[in-house]
């Protein structure tokens, strides 16, 4: 058995002080996330306060500026402490022109909608059906089960087995009583939700129709055997499969198409949030500029009547103020950077991409992460933490900073077009081709080739396929089956 000893080891270890370590959280945090980081700390901080929310009495003191607090704080514990800083007394303030210049926008710049919350979920809408209805009490919690097992779309993902476990141990049912239940559920309206697949939505749809309702029963079979075909418009295939004439197979498809394969959809399940923006760009002149959402300036202060309480305290009061104060610098330290970075990488994005503010996507210049960087002056990392989750508005619309970037694809001339600019050309090519004779991947591929760009055809079938629009043999029975309508 060997025996312990003592050694001393020299070892190198990155650690990153507790300030840059908020400083890089702030800039990865959104909009919504930094307000509600910004509340957590001004409820534990009693030398912050909101500007617009005063919550000491006037005998106390009023809040001051950070500019005032802070000189009043240099008074109390003493120039020498505040000599190394790198930032002056100046720049505490988070009421700077920088943060807060709105002036000059138009209407079209402002923030105009609202989210509306008052629209009903699926969920809510469900239950409200289950309640109305004649369930038993032990059934309504077999269907309240159901419910909160469906998805966005209104789909139930979960087995039977995984719905009984979840009841257990209060409610002890049979599979048996639980699919009797789902059935049940299936009915409420929307129709044909908490289907396990859209194909069972769809029958459901069609099991819900009135008595004698035309091309039904050649529906179902559509639905129940061949619902691929149906989904790849392949009429002669159908034709083939089912031995039924065009007219009733155009009947049955008309009457598929009438239905709803994702029920739950029109329901506000997600609760969206509008889109705000980070950063304005206008344009003055011949120059486009960057500016900052006003909601960037948190409008914080420096409560007086605490850094006075600083003054005329000593021991472990004294210390708690100190620390609070401290604590105050660096968010004030880390929101400044923060800002100032965010500014700094979107005016760069900005004078990258200006033919894209005028002419539109086709005009888009390949960019990455490492450009920005050098010419900003940061690391990649920080780039792409202020780039992530931060929008946007142009003239062209509202933006996430990441859309700007984009991989290229190499011109005929040894140049670089981005991979953006090359995808709105296939969108122009496909939108104005022959609708009786639609250009192939390699055809594509040519008519690029003969404006410069050099791309393969498979890259054209992916950048193809990442656009939505289906293959040449696709869209040609597309068009044929719009003829047969």
């Amino acid at each position: 058995m060997a025996n312990p000893s003592l050694q001393i080891r020299l070892t190198q270890k990155l650690a990153m002080a507790p300030q840059l370590q908020q400083a890089i959280r702030l800039l990865q945090l959104n909009r919504i996330e930094l307000r509600d980081y910004i509340q957590e700390v001004v409820d534990a901080n009693p030398l912050l306060d909101h500007d617009e929310n005063s919550a000491q009495p006037k005998e106390k003191g009023e809040e001051v500026s950070f500019e005032a607090g802070m000189a009043e704080a240099r008074k109390t514990e003493g120039e020498q402490e505040y000599a190394g800083d790198d930032f002056g007394a100046d720049q505490w303030s988070t009421e700077g022109d920088t943060w807060t210049e709105t002036a000059g926008w138009s209407d079209d710049f402002s923030e105009r909608q609202i989210a509306d919350t008052s629209s009903t979920s699926l969920r809510e809408h469900l239950l409200t059906q289950i309640r109305l209805a004649h369930f038993s009490e032990m059934d309504a919690e077999i269907a309240k089960a159901i419910v909160y097992a469906l998805d966005d779309d209104g789909f139930l993902h979960g087995d039977i087995p995984d719905i009984r476990e979840s009841l257990l141990p209060e409610v002890r049912v049979g599979e048996d009583e639980i699919l009797a239940v789902l059935h049940r559920v299936q009915r409420l309206e929307p129709v044909g939700v908490a289907s396990r697949t859209p194909g069972e939505c769809i029958q459901v749809q069609l099991k819900a129709q009135p008595t004698g309702t035309a091309g039904v029963d050649l529906a179902l079979r559509l639905a129940r055997d061949h619902l691929k075909l149906v989904a790849a418009n392949d009429y002669d295939g159908m034709l083939k499969e089912t031995g039924a004439t065009s007219d009733n197979l155009k009947q049955a498809l008309e009457l598929i198409r009438g239905l709803d394969p994702h029920p739950g959809s029109r329901f506000d399940n997600r609760q969206d949030e509008y889109l705000i923006p980070d950063v304005y760009v206008r344009q003055n002149g011949d120059e486009w500029e960057t500016t900052l959402s006003p909601e960037s300036n948190p409008g914080l202060r420096l409560n007086k009547y605490y850094i006075s309480l600083l003054r005329k305290s000593g021991g472990k009061d004294a210390d708690y103020l100190r620390g609070r104060l401290q604590e105050a610098r660096w968010l004030l330290s880390s929101l400044e950077l923060r800002n100032r970075t965010l500014l700094s990488v979107s005016q760069c994005i900005v004078d990258t991409q200006k033919d894209f503010l005028v002419d539109g996507e086709i005009a888009m210049k390949p960019l990455i992460l490492k450009e920005v960087a050098d010419r900003v002056g940061v690391h990649e990392s920080t780039v792409s933490r202020a780039t992530t989750r931060k929008y946007m508005l142009t003239p062209r619309g509202i933006f996430e900073l990441k859309y700007f970037f984009s991989s290229h694809v190499r011109t005929t001339d040894g140049g670089k077009v981005s991979a953006t600019a090359t995808k709105a050309r296939i969108q122009i090519l496909i939108d104005n081709e022959p609708a009786k004779r639609p250009l192939s991947d390699q055809e594509i591929s040519q008519l690029l080739r003969e404006t410069g760009i050099r791309v393969a055809r498979r890259t054209v079938a992916k950048y193809r396929e990442s656009l939505g629009i289906g293959s040449s043999s696709e869209r040609r029975r597309a068009y044929r089956r719009t003829m047969t309508f």
